[in-house]
């Protein structure tokens, strides 16, 4: 056994040596297809580590970039929120936001100006809803921190305090929370709008004006100079002051959304351009949670408007809603925002409590 086990190891010895001795063609064909795909993989592997790399390095840049200018946009109120904003932000709760359009920058205006449109939105993703309010401008109202003015008109709170005096005028007025805020300069809203490609609006009547037509209920995408004509035409809607700020609601909402896209986020010019014409006291975290979680919310739309009654005080033309209209919208409101029913608010009211259960 010892000999015959030698003479068979060193004919394999020799077997080997020749093998080796074998021209490349053939040294080719001894291999298997499995160290190929492993040769294969390897390199793709390789590929992909790099890519990977240079395109986080170029993620970073768009993050740190988006971050830094958002930065600059932010600004607080300096009011006691209501409610902790930022667990029903992580939980996906309810939200509800302020949006103004200031007339700053309109006409060549260059003063803090007032709010010419103040829409209050709420975001509900587990109702897969958004509700949308437009409250008159001249409301009647007592603002916030000086009410020895009364009567004021609502949009004057912002040229007092700015967002501050705005947002708890607001949710003192109809007893409901404010969560957060965002102003935009409509001076600037052309750039804003371009800045985001356009927006797609379904027009609320048909009309023509500025050189632009709109039929009604036909999705349109908008530029910034179309969409400008659109909010602008006034006195041709039947409905007066109260059409025109359901049409710059619509466009507000959808400049609002689309600021919210991730790749808008990380887009320098439309960064570059919201930081001429927007404040917020939404951080860019916050942001970045409404893109993730609540783009669903905006599935279906619900859309209303505080109705008024014109009335003539002291010189001064003012909406007046009665205060069963007032609790029409509160109780919309909260109902949005998943809270229990609870009486409209007051702005002449002593009490600063606003009911967040």
């Amino acid at each position: 056994m010892p000999q015959r086990r030698s003479q068979y190891t060193q004919a394999d010895s020799s077997f080997r040596d020749e093998e080796m001795q074998t021209d490349e063609p053939l040294q080719r064909r001894h291999q298997t297809p499995h160290h190929r795909l492993k040769g294969c993989f390897f390199w793709f592997l390789l590929f992909f580590v790099v890519v990977l790399l240079a395109g986080g390095h170029y993620i970073y840049q768009k993050y740190r970039t988006a971050h830094s200018t958002i930065n600059t946009i932010h600004k607080e109120t300096g009011v006691q929120k209501a409610r902790d904003t930022q667990a029903a932000l992580k939980q996906g709760r309810p939200i509800s936001l302020l949006l103004m359009g200031t007339d700053t920058g309109a006409l060549g205006r260059t003063y803090k100006g007032r709010t010419d449109t103040l829409v209050l939105a709420v975001l509900n993703p587990k109702s897969e809803a958004m509700t949308l309010v437009s409250l008159p401008r001249d409301t009647k109202v007592a603002v916030y921190g000086h009410e020895s003015d009364y009567p004021a008109k609502l949009n004057a709170a912002y040229a007092y305090d700015g967002s501050a005096s705005a947002v708890r005028t607001v949710q003192k007025y109809l007893n409901v929370p404010i969560d957060y805020y965002a102003t935009i300069n409509m001076g600037g809203l052309e750039n804003l709008i371009n800045a985001v490609v356009g927006v797609d609006v379904s027009p609320t009547l048909t009309f023509s004006y500025g050189g632009y037509s709109f039929t009604k209920g036909q999705k349109t995408h908008m530029n910034g100079k179309k969409a400008l004509a659109y909010v602008r035409m006034r006195y041709s809607d039947p409905q007066g002051d109260y059409g025109r700020q359901e049409r710059q609601r619509q466009v507000l909402m959808s400049v609002a959304m689309e600021a919210t896209q991730v790749e808008n986020l990380l887009n320098e010019k439309f960064l570059n351009t919201v930081s001429k014409q927007m404040t917020t006291d939404l951080s860019f975290n916050d942001m970045l949670l409404l893109a993730a979680k609540y783009r669903k919310a905006t599935h279906h739309m619900n859309s209303t408007h505080l109705q008024g009654q014109s009335s003539m005080i002291s010189g001064q033309s003012f909406e007046v809603p009665d205060e069963s209209e007032k609790q029409r919208i509160t109780d919309l409101l909260r109902k949005a925002l998943d809270l229990s029913p609870d009486q409209t608010g007051s702005t002449l009211s002593s009490s600063d409590e606003i009911n967040v259960n």
